[in-house]
This record gives C-alpha cells, structure tokens and sequence, in this order.
C-alpha cells in the first residue's frame, strides 16, 4: 500500500509557501464602527482608529436610522431567527415583502431570497445545470461562480476578461447540451463593468441564457440604481437572471436571485442551496427591506458616491498613482508584488488609513493591489486625505526598495 499523505505536514508546508511569498491572510477585529471610522484590533490588546477605505458600504445604508430601526422592531415582534427552512416553516412575510419589492424595484416578475451570493450562485448553476451541459464563464468572475459550475458537473469554459468574442466562440465550441453565459456586472477586484449588451448578443445567438452576478452594481449603477444589467438597457430577454447582494451598497446580508418566474420557480422547488438551509432571519429581511427603498428613491447617494470617484480619479492622476480604469467606487491602485501591496497598507495604516492588500490567488499573479473602495458616507476631505497618504506611502515604499535593490 502506497504511504498515506499526512494532512498536518501538507498545511505546514503550504503555509510555509505562503509565509515565503507574503500571501498569508490574516483578519482584523472591528471593535467599533461609527460611520466610515473604524476601532480596529492588533490582535495584542491595542486598538487603534481608522478611516475605512476597503469596505462594501457603497450607499453608506449599514448604520442608516431607518434601515437599524427596521431591523431592531423586526426582531423585538419576530425574534431573532426564522428556525426553519423557506420550505418547512421558516417562510415569513418579511421574506416575501423584500421579494416583492426587489422584483419591482428590478422591474421583473419573480424575485427569490437566499442566504448569501455565494449560496444563490451555487444555487443557480446547480439547479440549471448537468454534466451534458456548459458554463461559459469570464476569466475574473468571482470565485463562486466558477465553483458554481464545477459542483454542477457541466463543462466549464473560460473567456478572456471582458471579451464578448471570446465568450462568443467558447458557445460556439460547445454546441452541445443546455449553455449559461455567466458574468460578473461589476467586477469586485477591478472595478470595471462587463460589456454586457454584447454578452446577451452573444449568448442570444447560441440560445444559452445570460446570468449576472450584480453585487458590486446594484444600488451603484442604472435608474434608481437598478444595477448593470438597467444602465446596460436589458430587459429580460436579454438577461433573465441576475443575482443582487444584499451586504453592500444596501448595507446588510444575503442576495436576492431576481428575473424571469419560471426560472425562479424552479431554483424555490429544487436549487439544494435554497431548500436545505434555514432562512434568514425575518428581521434582517426587514433591514434590507428598509434599505431598498432608500435604495431606489435617494438618488441623491449615488450622486454623491459619483462625485467622490470622479475626485479620487483626478487626484491619483495628478499624483501619478497608477489607478485601474474603473468608474464604479471600486479604484484599484496596482502595487505589482505582495510585498509592496503590504508594505503600503501598512504605512496607510500609521497613517490612520484602512486600506487592504489585495493579493493571489484573489487577483492574477504580478497585479497585487491596494482595493479602494468609496462610499457616499465618505466626505470630500476624506478623499483629499487619503490621496496624499497614497502618495506620501508609495515614495516611502519606493525608496524603501531602491535602498534593499
């Protein structure tokens, strides 16, 4: 018998590949949030205060008065859980009213809850999909999507970033069995927004359905912040499924999968994600609930959050900042290497900035980066700030290099 791997020395090892290429992740203990200012953690007993530049809270609706008091009347009437499954007992009419308002809100005819967008991607290939079948997929899709595809069993292939064309001949290589066309809108490392109108031209053309993953756009882009698929024009011939998150622009937790009824009935009555874990809990329903129609109707937020990206862009130009083409509040700053990427988070730190590194296998080998991220809670003088602590890190770090060099 060949000798048995041994798991504990596999992890050391692996670990000590990551040590050696500066790849270990680590999380960070938020002991208190006011607004965009964070009380963080060092794991030692000290806590320190930073202005936070790396979350999702794009519309600034987490702490917002109405969407907390929704959330804490919800829970003083309902409790804290729905302690079943949709399907057994854990269905509650708040889960329904926040499918019925996404579904209008989107202006689609079905709308279905689930617990987060990992488990709503899941969920949406596996129930569409089967061995005979392909997924067409682009190269940075987030990574649930492309583990979507490979717990469904169908084929999956892989396009250049934001190339309609070669989505195109990747359906037509595979003209075999069911076909999904699956996309980010936005996406969440580089802040840019996929070509979409030429995506649903592509798939129409080889009768495979178009799904979105909007997470990082709805809220953010189109009328009333209906997302990428809205400013892109679809309707829902041209995109019958998208996923929306509900724990970023809209500030709380879960996803919604929204589009044409049939499809949405089918993933309620087989999707494995949906029928076998417990619902959310209805007070959180009502928090996104709350959320969403602040959403759609203050306009003023994303009006804001434009007007915030349009300066950070015009100010990393002038400094020479070597920012990503994104017009979504996701604004890379490409570091190249691991080591640069931490090294500037943690001069942005000392300088009471808190600004992840974003590292492989996250982002492509060599494309290491700072992740900005802004939302409308951020003030003018907060971008004015954090541009010079950019600037001020990178010469630091770069005369830090050209010494050791």
């Amino acid at each position: 018998m060949a000798d048995r791997a041994d798991l504990r020395e596999r992890v050391a090892v692996q670990r000590g590949q990551r040590i050696a290429q500066a790849a270990v992740r680590q999380r960070r203990t938020v002991l208190h949030r006011d607004g965009v200012r964070c009380e963080v953690g060092d794991g030692q007993g000290a806590s320190r205060w930073l202005l936070n530049f790396c979350g999702n809270d794009y519309l600034g609706l987490s702490q917002q008065f109405a969407v907390v008091n929704a959330l804490e009347d919800a829970a003083s009437r309902e409790g804290v859980g729905a302690t079943a499954s949709h399907l057994v007992s854990g269905h509650h009419a708040a889960h329904e009213a926040l499918e019925r308002e996404v579904a209008d809100w989107l202006e689609v005819p079905a709308a279905l809850l689930f617990g987060n967008g990992y488990l709503a991607n899941l969920a949406v290939l596996q129930a569409l999909l089967g061995d005979d079948d392909v997924c067409v997929q682009d190269r940075l899709n987030h990574a649930s999507l492309v583990d979507a595809a490979r717990l469904s069993g169908c084929r999956l292939r892989r396009y250049p970033h934001g190339d309609a064309e070669g989505a195109l001949r990747q359906l037509r290589a595979s003209p075999s069995g069911a076909a999904l066309l699956a996309t980010d809108g936005v996406f969440s490392m580089d802040g840019d927004v996929a070509p979409l109108r030429e995506l649903s031209l592509a798939a129409r053309m080889q009768k495979a359905l178009l799904y979105v993953d909007d997470a990082h756009g709805i809220g953010v882009l189109g009328p009333q912040g209906r997302g990428s698929v809205a400013d892109a024009g679809l309707d829902l011939r041209g995109a019958p499924l998208r996923l929306i998150t509900l724990g970023k622009a809209l500030g709380g937790y879960g996803a919604v999968v929204a589009g044409d009824a049939d499809l949405v009935r089918h993933l309620a009555e087989t999707a494995r994600p949906y029928i076998y874990t417990t619902a959310l809990p209805p007070a959180q329903a009502a928090a996104s609930l709350a959320a969403v129609k602040l959403a759609r109707r203050e306009d003023w937020r994303r009006d804001k959050l434009a007007s915030l990206v349009a300066q950070f862009r015009g100010g990393a130009q002038r400094h020479g900042l070597d920012v990503m083409a994104s017009d979504t509040p996701i604004q890379p700053v490409l570091c190249g290497d691991n080591a640069t990427a931490l090294a500037m988070s943690a001069e942005l730190e000392r300088a009471g900035f808190w600004v992840a590194a974003i590292r492989p296998p996250t982002v492509p080998e060599g494309r290491a980066r700072l992740r900005v991220t802004l939302t409308a809670a951020h003030a003018d003088a907060d971008v004015d700030a954090l541009l010079e602590a950019l600037v001020a890190a990178r010469d630091r770090v770069g005369h830090a290099t050209s010494r050791v060099a």
